[in-house]
């Protein structure tokens, strides 16, 4: 049976709705223009995932307190800023099936929005003397830049190796769920160490989700709808790698040709499609998933057994198993 975000959700349940009205209560503003966009941006949140595995690692580790709810917050008002400051920087007319703020309100409203959630996030971890809060939240956000950046200088030589894609993938992705736990633990009241291993889960978990969406690109029946969409973006995901690094020198050649000069061209997508699977890269991919997956998994091990603890694992579980 599927785990439903809902079941999982239902042991931090209250507190989730609660943090709901305080993060609208964050985001307000007196200036109409720009709570307009506020309202626009918190109707079309996500999953919430972020949040919840603040409130469970709180929860697992110790209790959830007032700094749990402003780490949270702390966290989306951040990451906010980042993703409308993200759709500038790629010219992004959507997000999660949504108009993007530059789409409806053009790139320098966009850019002074971001600006603001940044704003926000520093002043409510300042004003609350959040200070450990902040330190662990803005790193995240330093390694993010640094990993989006890191990619966008190695992604115009098309041949890059497994180590560096880790690196990226650790700093862009895993930097903000590793952020996540980290916080709630951190909010929890719990020692250094601690806060350090969960820390350390989080971002095993942020590999596995991030792999996960590689998988996307080459699904099948298990995975999900064949798009391709990396190779037309000549994104360098792991599957791709992994075959590359099977490939003698001819075919290799051949297929970063395709991805740098022919990608707009569904049959040629297709084509590197089928070389990735015939390579086994679906699978050592998959491999690699369930291994940060289960390395995750231990490091709960010694946290005592709770509820919170049991929908922690099972939102771990959903991350791979999840169809978007």
């Amino acid at each position: 049976m599927s785990l439903r975000l809902d079941d999982i959700k239902k042991p931090i349940a209250r507190e989730m709705e609660e943090f709901e009205h305080k993060f609208r209560a964050s985001m307000k503003t007196r200036v109409m223009l720009l709570d307009r966009i506020m309202n626009y941006i918190v109707k079309r949140k996500g999953k919430q995932m972020r949040p919840m595995f603040v409130f469970l690692t709180a929860g697992a580790c110790g209790n959830i307190t007032e700094s749990t709810y402003r780490g949270a917050a702390l966290i989306e008002l951040l990451h906010t800023a980042t993703l409308v400051h993200d759709d500038v920087v790629d010219d992004a007319g959507y997000r999660r099936g949504f108009f993007s703020v530059n789409a409806l309100w053009k790139n320098k409203i966009a850019v002074l929005v971001g600006d603001f959630l940044l704003s926000r996030g520093l002043i409510l971890s300042v004003e609350n003397k959040e200070f450990d809060l902040l330190s662990i939240v803005t790193d995240a956000v330093r390694q993010m830049s640094e990993g989006e950046l890191l990619q966008m200088e190695k992604s115009r030589q098309l041949d890059i190796s497994e180590e560096v894609y880790f690196q990226i993938i650790r700093q862009k992705t895993a930097s903000l769920i590793a952020s996540c736990c980290a916080v709630g633990a951190s909010s929890a009241g719990v020692a250094n160490g601690q806060v350090e291993r969960m820390k350390l889960f989080g971002e095993k978990i942020g590999m596995a989700f991030q792999i996960k969406d590689d998988l996307f690109d080459y699904g099948d029946d298990e995975i999900g709808k064949p798009l391709g969409i990396d190779i037309k973006e000549k994104k360098m995901t792991l599957p791709l790698i992994y075959a590359l690094s099977k490939a003698g020198w001819f075919e290799k050649r051949k297929i970063i040709s395709i991805i740098r000069n022919q990608s707009s061209k569904t049959a040629k997508v297709k084509e590197v499609i089928e070389f990735v699977k015939q390579s086994g890269g679906i699978g050592y991919a998959i491999e690699r998933m369930n291994t940060f997956h289960r390395e995750a998994l231990a490091l709960l091990e010694d946290i005592p057994p709770s509820d919170y603890k049991e929908s922690l694992k099972q939102l771990v579980q959903f991350t791979i198993d999840r169809s978007n």
